[in-house]
């Protein structure tokens, strides 16, 4: 009954005008840059955080519009995935195996709905699952002492890679660079550390600035590299003649996908990926020959981004309540969270109830906004693929700088964002992932602090760290999530490879 309250003061937060305005203004944009292959949500949600901060926006209103942003770019993932055969982030890749297919038998209008209506169900499924989970695990989480959070963090970076990761040495790589950009600046016992005598880095570095930088900044690096290319061939989509019957025929599939992807959202590390991975296998499984998997069928295309889209809301799971992100785009909210000055963690559903449960109310809002603009406004989302991207690149660029530059009124923070953007350009090329990085940024002084409060405490003996049986179990689960990638990520991936029709 408290959850219930608690969900009505969130909608009235969310139901506010100017809040339910930006909910909308974000779905929109999510979509659109999930529409765009190569970015993702990650990459959307890093280049319009600038734009909350531009807009003066109060901290409800900003994370309201940037958790849109982010389910609409889980939505918009799907566009080019299904005409294109290029997926529009990692987790779409499933999607290609038969939404292409039928956009290939001429289906592709058919493809976008039952994509949209899966998503959706996807989401809501996700949603309803965060709004019983979230209040149970934070309320655990107020038993969690120094100990307990330092083997937590750890956690969170030996999972890092996920089972689907690339390369596990190169994410602990950027995972250990993260921390170590965290340590500059002045430490809690008044210690300079890296400072270079330079006074802007005496308070350490933006979070805000780095995540710009290494992805949104690096983005335009590449746009830059490859000319800025005139764009892709408008595709045809053909008349939309999708019955009810093929509604409720995808059903099934979307419930089962939405809540095998709430739960591989909900462990750190697993995400999107992995959820319509599962899903998509499970479902080809459980229907064996009665389904034509590979070559056009809709439950092909319903498995996946139910998977996905009710992981994008199940990361929100331990990032609100243990202030750990479950995912990437996660990692780039809990940076603005930050930012805001608000700590993510168990007490933030007693300390800024509102912002918590409106930000939910507004997730539930959202998903019924994105079906109502997925569906008629499809032909303008496939129009965007066929935008050059040297119209969208002076835009970008703009709401970056003009953002970075609205922060801090700094000319120094502009020039260390470029210094970001050409590193986090280098660091793609090598194929060394951005996210550890950014994730180290966030948990290093945190991880730091627990450590030091649990060593202090004990009085220097380093046998507190794993004195309880939570922390033997949070130690003995990094562990596995540390070896795990080594064991099951190639025979996952080559699996991957053998479904066959993904584009490069």
């Amino acid at each position: 009954m408290e959850t219930l309250n608690y969900l009505m003061d969130g909608f009235g937060v969310a139901l506010q005008p100017h809040n339910l305005m930006f909910a909308l203004l974000g779905a929109f944009l999510g979509t659109l840059i999930g529409a765009l292959p190569g970015l993702g949500p990650a990459n959307g949600v890093a280049i319009l955080i600038p734009l909350a901060f531009t807009l003066g926006l109060q901290p409800d209103t900003a994370l309201i519009m940037l958790t849109a942003v982010y389910a609409g770019a889980m939505y918009g993932g799907r566009i080019s995935s299904i005409l294109l055969n290029i997926p529009g982030d990692e987790p779409a890749m499933m999607t290609c195996l038969d939404g292409y297919p039928m956009a290939q038998k001429g289906k592709a209008a058919e493809a976008l709905a039952i994509s949209a209506v899966a998503s959706f169900m996807g989401s809501l499924i996700a949603t309803i699952g965060l709004i019983l989970l979230a209040p149970l695990l934070a309320r655990f989480a107020l038993t969690f002492g120094a100990a307990e959070y330092f083997a937590l963090f750890v956690l969170a970076f030996a999972t890092l890679g996920g089972i689907t990761g690339k390369n596990p040495v190169k994410t602990i790589m950027a995972a250990a660079i993260g921390l170590m950009i965290a340590t500059v600046g002045i430490d809690n016992t008044g210690t300079q550390r890296y400072t270079f005598g330079i006074l802007e880095l005496y308070e350490g570095i933006d979070f805000i600035i780095a995540i710009v930088g290494l992805f949104a900044i690096s983005e335009l690096l590449f746009f830059i590299e490859e000319r800025a290319g005139g764009g892709k061939p408008a595709m045809v989509v053909n008349k939309l003649k999708l019955s009810w019957r093929d509604i409720v025929a995808i059903l099934p599939t979307s419930f089962r996908g939405g809540v095998l992807g709430f739960i591989a959202g909900v462990l750190p590390g697993a995400g999107a990926s992995l959820g319509s991975f599962i899903s998509y296998t499970l479902e080809k499984k459980i229907l064996g020959k009665k389904g034509y998997f590979g070559e056009g069928d809709p439950r092909g295309v319903a498995a996946p981004e139910a998977g996905n889209n009710g992981a994008s809301s199940g990361a929100l799971v331990p990032m609100l309540t243990l202030g750990v992100p479950g995912s990437g785009t996660t990692a780039v909210l809990l940076a603005l969270l930050i930012s805001l000055n608000i700590t993510p963690g168990p007490l933030m559903f007693t300390q800024n109830a509102d912002i918590v449960w409106g930000v939910i109310a507004a997730l539930l809002i959202g998903n019924f906004l994105l079906l109502l603009l997925n569906i008629p406004m499809v032909g303008i989302f496939v129009k965007l693929l066929s935008v050059p991207p040297m119209y969208l690149l002076p835009i970008v660029t703009m709401v970056a700088f003009v953002g970075i530059y609205s922060i801090s009124n700094s000319a120094f923070d502009l020039y260390f964002m470029v210094a970001f953007g050409v590193g986090g350009y280098f660091l793609r090329k090598l194929e060394i992932p951005l996210v550890p990085i950014i994730l180290g940024l966030l948990l290093g002084p945190e991880m730091e602090k627990n450590l030091r409060h649990a060593l202090d405490i004990a009085d220097g003996d380093w046998t507190v760290l794993w004195s309880s049986g939570l922390a033997i179990g949070l130690w003995s689960v990094a562990i596995v999530g540390l070896i795990l990638p080594y064991l099951v990520g190639p025979i996952l991936r080559q699996r991957m490879k053998g479904k066959g029709g993904v584009g490069d």
